[in-house]
C-alpha cells in the first residue's frame, strides 16, 4: 500500500510553488499525496522565517504534524530549516532537515531516513551559485500557475534575513521556463504567475537574458491568456522595460511593487536602494504607459528609528501615490538581521501606526474600486460561493456575477455595474 504524505506550505508564492513541485516529484516516485490535515506516513513542511513569528509557526507546524501521527517521517524545509538549521535539525520531531538546497534530492533523501539512515543535509546556501530546478504542475490551484524562474536575493535589506535563506540570485534558464510555460498551457491554465525571490534580479547573474525578454516569449506561448508578475523591486522599472512591457497585450496590468516606507530617512536605515521621489516618478511612468494599471503594496510601520514626522511622511505619501492595495505590517524584528539591533519602538506604537495606515489603505483600496464602476472589463473567473460567482480582472479587481457555474477558468467581459459593501458586482457581457 502507498505511503500517504501530507504537504505545508508557509509564507510566500514561492514556498507554494516547491510544496506543488514536491507534492509531483512523491506522485511520481508512487506515494499517495494528500492534506497536511490527514493522519500521514510522511509530513513535509516547508518552512518560513522572514519573521520570528514565522520561526514560531514552523515550529508548531512540525510538532502538529507528529501530534498526528507519532510514527510518521516528518521532513522539514525551506527558509527556515535552512538558517536555523541547527536548531531545526535537533528538534525531536523532525526526521530530514533539509533548507533550500537539494531539495530536488527529497524523495530520495526521504526514502533513506525511512530506512533508518541518519542523514545530514546541511548545504551553505551562500556558496550555490546554480538555480535548482522544481518543475511543478501548480496543483493548488486551477485557474491560475506559478512558475518559478529565479532564486535567491543580494539586496541585504536591513529587516531581512531571507538573502542567509536563499543565497545569492540564481536564475533560472529560459528554456527551462518556457518548457514548464508550455506545460502548463497544455494542462488548461490560463493565467502564469512568474515568481521568485528577487524577481527583478532575474539575470543579473547569467547575463543571458533579462527579465522582459522571459516575459515577452512567455506570451508568446499559445494558450496562455495572461502573463502576471509576483512582487518586484522598483528597480526593475526602467524607462526600457516600461515601454516594452505596456506593449504586451496579455500582461496583466497589475504590479506588486515593495515600498516598505514613505519616508526617505526610514528607507535609508532600511537599506534599500531608492528614495521615495524615484519611486513616485517611477509610478507616474507606469501610468502614463499603463492608465488603468493597479499598484499593489506593502509598507512596514514602527521601524526602528522611525519618528513620528516619518510617520506621517509615510501617511501623505501613500495618499499620493494612490496605492490599489496596501499590506500593512507592524515591524516584526528577525534575529540575524542589522535592523533587529536598533533600537526597538515598543509594540503597542508599531500596531498604533500600522492601523493607522491601515485605515487610509482602506479608501484607497475604496477609492480605486470605485473609479471602475461602469466600465467594462475582462474578468478570469475563479469559483463560485453562495449567489455568485466571482474572478480577477488584469488589475487585480475581484468582481462578483450572478452565480454561473459554466465560467470557472474561462475569461469573460463584464460591465461593472456597482459597488457595495466593500465588493464590485457586473454583469457578463454577451
Amino acid at each position: 500500500m502507498a505511503k500517504k504524505v501530507g504537504f505545508l506550505a508557509l509564507g510566500c508564492k514561492v514556498n507554494q510553488y516547491e510544496a506543488d513541485a514536491y507534492a509531483a516529484m512523491f506522485k511520481e516516485a508512487g506515494f499517495e499525496t494528500a492534506s497536511f490535515d490527514d493522519v500521514c506516513d510522511i509530513y513535509v513542511i516547508n518552512t518560513c522565517s522572514v519573521t520570528n513569528l514565522g520561526d514560531r509557526k514552523s515550529r508548531q507546524m512540525i510538532r502538529r504534524a507528529k501530534q498526528k501521527n507519532p510514527k510518521a517521517i516528518v521532513v522539514a524545509t525551506g527558509c527556515y530549516a535552512q538558517v536555523g538549521y541547527s536548531e531545526v535539525s535537533k528538534m525531536d520531531e523532525v526526521d530530514l532537515c533539509l533548507g533550500t538546497s537539494l531539495r530536488s534530492q527529497i524523495v530520495t533523501l526521504t526514502k533513506k531516513v525511512m530506512d533508518g539512515e541518519d542523514i545530514n543535509a546541511y548545504v551553505d546556501i551562500m556558496k550555490v551559485r546554480q538555480f535548482e530546478e522544481l518543475e511543478c504542475e501548480s496543483i493548488t490551484e486551477r485557474t491560475r500557475a506559478n512558475i518559478k524562474i529565479q532564486d535567491g536575493c543580494d539586496n541585504f535589506c536591513s529587516y531581512c534575513i531571507v538573502p542567509y535563506a536563499r543565497g545569492p540570485v540564481r536564475s533560472r534558464g529560459l528554456e527551462s521556463i518556457l518548457k514548464e510555460a508550455r506545460r502548463i498551457a497544455a494542462l488548461g491554465f490560463k493565467e502564469v504567475v512568474l515568481t521568485g525571490i528577487s524577481v527583478a534580479s532575474y539575470g543579473k547573474d547569467t547575463k543571458e537574458c533579462t527579465l522582459i525578454d522571459v516575459i515577452e516569449k512567455v506570451c508568446e506561448i499559445e494558450g496562455i491568456e495572461r502573463v502576471r508578475l509576483s512582487s518586484i523591486d522598483p528597480v526593475a522599472f526602467t524607462d526600457e522595460f516600461i515601454e516594452r512591457i505596456s506593449a504586451l497585450s496579455k500582461v496583466c496590468d497589475h504590479f506588486h511593487i515593495s515600498l516598505q516606507s514613505g519616508s526617505n530617512a526610514v528607507l535609508k536605515n532600511m537599506n534599500r536602494k531608492y528614495t521615495t521621489e524615484e519611486y513616485l516618478d517611477m509610478l507616474n511612468r507606469i501610468r502614463l504607459k499603463m492608465p488603468h494599471v493597479g499598484i499593489t503594496t506593502d509598507i512596514i510601520e514602527g521601524f526602528p528609528l522611525e519618528t513620528e514626522e516619518n510617520f506621517l511622511e509615510t501617511k501623505a505619501f501613500a495618499q499620493k501615490a494612490r496605492f490599489s492595495k496596501i499590506h500593512v505590517f507592524p515591524y516584526s524584528e528577525r534575529k540575524g538581521t542589522a535592523a533587529a539591533n536598533m533600537p526597538q519602538h515598543p509594540m503597542p506604537l508599531r500596531e498604533k501606526r500600522a492601523k493607522e495606515l491601515g485605515l487610509i489603505a482602506d479608501n484607497l483600496k475604496a477609492e480605486f474600486e470605485k473609479s471602475f464602476v461602469g466600465k467594462t472589463l475582462e474578468v478570469l473567473f475563479e469559483q463560485t460561493k453562495g449567489n455568485f460567482t466571482d474572478g480577477l480582472t488584469k488589475n487585480y479587481l475581484r468582481i462578483f456575477v450572478d452565480k454561473n457555474e459554466e465560467l470557472h477558468d474561462k475569461c469573460a467581459m463584464v460591465k461593472v455595474t456597482h459597488y457595495d459593501n466593500n465588493r464590485l458586482y457586473g454583469t457578463v457581457v454577451d
